[in-house]
């Protein structure tokens, strides 16, 4: 891989993970444009740990929180004091306990499409498919901008299902950042919390993807060279931006705007296979 390309994929990353566009579906068509046939994996965990360290940046108040909400309730609960009401009132665990209720059906149907993805991250036909449908999910979405917070319950239903919707996005074309924030507010979540829920969710599915996929990168050989050291800071850099991007146009309710994009790419893809 040149450098050039590296950095031009590095950046494709970091922009379409968190745009309602499919991280994946552009990496499959990027790789393509490029004549680039050989597994990339070493590559690919790098951008990717690049966008995740973007993610980690913009919420790291939230995480903070949380992660100090979840120690405060173990040690009261390994010292046998009351903690039903940390459970009640504390929103930061209860976000916690979301996170991984929502984490549970993604890592399950994360491992099975696993076995199939020789076949997924190959077909260009697959790819236009599911742009065209994260489109319409996209355009959909734009009658569900709820903005008032105390309506808003989330529980563990709703948890459970985005986590569902965020395991299927393994599939390229799909959109991890769109379904699942769309996902929310169908279910009658504010767009503000949808928006949170799904950026703070996405941390353990791709951390987890990536250590998954270290045992396979160490038995092919550890070698990280400058093009992926470029790329992965060009993923980061990108991914902070786009983020940041998505977050402002879900607040103002213009999240649907990336529809027309989705279908326009989503169907000329279709229309190279067939001419």
């Amino acid at each position: 891989m040149e450098y050039h390309q590296g950095i031009i994929l590095g950046i494709l990353q970091g922009l379409t993970e968190f745009l309602p566009v499919s991280s994946s579906g552009h990496l499959v068509l990027g790789q393509t444009f490029f004549g680039i046939t050989q597994s990339q994996l070493t590559f690919d965990i790098s951008v990717h740990v690049g966008t995740l360290l973007a993610v980690l940046v913009v919420y790291s108040s939230d995480i903070l929180a949380m992660i100090s909400s979840v120690f405060g309730f173990l040690s009261k609960a390994v010292s046998f004091k009351p903690v039903a009401h940390l459970v009640k009132e504390d929103k930061n665990l209860q976000m916690a306990g979301l996170i991984v209720i929502g984490s549970i059906p993604t890592a399950i149907i994360g491992l099975v499409l696993k076995q199939f993805e020789h076949v997924l991250f190959t077909s260009e036909v697959l790819v236009g498919s599911m742009l065209i449908l994260t489109g319409t999910i996209l355009w959909v979405s734009r009658n569900y901008y709820f903005t008032d917070t105390k309506k808003s319950r989330f529980g563990n239903k709703k948890a459970f299902f985005i986590g569902i919707i965020q395991g299927l996005a393994v599939i390229p074309g799909i959109s991890r950042s769109g379904s699942t924030i769309a996902a929310g507010m169908f279910m009658g979540l504010d767009r503000h919390t949808a928006a949170k829920f799904s950026f703070l969710l996405s941390i353990p599915a791709i951390l987890g993807a990536q250590v998954l996929s270290i045992k396979d990168m160490i038995s092919s050989g550890l070698i990280i060279d400058p093009v992926t050291i470029y790329a992965t800071i060009a993923s980061f850099i990108t991914g902070l931006i786009a983020l940041k991007m998505l977050l402002t146009l879900v607040h103002s309710g213009k999240f649907h705007l990336f529809a027309p994009y989705c279908w326009l790419i989503g169907s000329l893809v279709l229309l190279s296979k067939i001419i």
